[in-house]
């Protein structure tokens, strides 16, 4: 088992701010936060299309200028540099040309990226998240946490007792032992109370979650796997509680997220069909789009990786 602490999800040596430019002034506060707690160096990403590279001649006619468009990228970041190193906080801007997702997986590798942070589009007037074509694909390729700060996402409020409060909704899936160690170790690293909580379905079949339970999960059965989640070396040094509940899983979740003031919600993005992609059924994209907090997600390793990761990997509902 890891020290507590040294775990470098939980405690990032490395962040990478992907922004469109629109959204830094949303995503910056969140990303300064974090590297003043664990010390992390800041990338800020913006890549280059040719559709944003696209300047106006003086007889206003358009045309592509990627070194104008570089140019105008890096001295806008420039600022924000400016403000995290004002913080002692080690900054770089990255310009780069090509596709979004390939380039933010390319910069996650080449800079041992420990989290990536991105933003999300507006909800539509029927209430449904546009998440954006690199955000969805993000979530579901990049290999090491992703905090989505939402429409409605803002900065945490502190509980009457001065702690933040995290909430973990957990499947508990085979692999919700290591999803529940990232939550209890950011809790711990930030010192806020940590909540694990679980959602039954009405009427829903959980066979391959308690065998011989009649084909259902139970609420004491489910109360018995949160504890048992709770990673013996980091229960005395973080307040844990757990909940069950009986619901519509998103609904739950952000219910009990807004009750309690969460800072911050921990999910795991599993692997989805594409038609449920399509159709953004899935409960992290309807919790991203009503969450009043940032989410924090991991998307679920393939069967190659599982092993090499080590408890590394975080699985959780969708």
């Amino acid at each position: 088992m890891l020290e507590p602490g040294s775990h470098r999800w939980s405690k990032p040596a490395s962040i990478l701010v992907a922004t469109d430019l629109g959204d830094v002034d949303r995503l910056f506060p969140f990303a300064l936060q974090q590297a003043k707690q664990s010390g992390a160096r800041l990338f800020l990403l913006h890549v280059l299309t040719a559709t944003n590279s696209i300047a106006v001649d003086p007889g206003g006619l358009p045309y592509y200028s990627p070194s104008e468009a570089i140019h105008y990228a890096e001295k806008f970041l420039a600022s924000y540099c400016a403000e995290a190193r004002q913080a002692n906080i080690d900054c770089e801007v990255l310009v780069r040309e090509g596709t979004p997702t390939q380039q933010i997986l390319a910069a996650v590798r080449q800079l041992h990226i420990d989290r990536v942070l991105l933003g999300t589009r507006s909800r539509s007037k029927w209430g449904k998240l546009l998440l954006g074509s690199v955000a969805e694909q993000v979530l579901r390729s990049v290999s090491v946490p992703v905090f989505t700060v939402g429409p409605e996402a803002h900065q945490g409020e502190a509980a009457v007792d001065g702690q933040e409060t995290i909430l973990h909704a957990t499947s508990l899936s085979k692999a919700s032992r290591a999803s529940a160690a990232l939550a209890c170790e950011v809790a711990r690293a930030s010192r806020s109370q940590l909540i694990l909580l679980h959602v039954l379905t009405p009427g829903g079949s959980n066979h391959d979650l308690a065998p011989g339970a009649e084909g259902y999960a139970t609420e004491g059965w489910a109360k018995d796997q949160l504890v048992s989640l709770i990673p013996s070396d980091l229960a005395c040094q973080c307040a844990c509680s757990t909940r069950v509940v009986t619901g519509h899983i998103a609904i739950e979740i952000l219910a009990h997220a807004s009750a309690v003031h969460a800072s911050l919600i921990v999910l795991g993005a599993v692997h989805s069909s594409a038609m449920g992609a399509i159709a953004r059924e899935g409960t992290v994209y309807r919790v991203l789009a009503h969450a009043r907090c940032p989410v924090l997600t991991l998307r679920e390793p393939d069967q190659v990786e599982e092993t090499s990761l080590n408890q590394q990997g975080f699985v959780l509902h969708e």
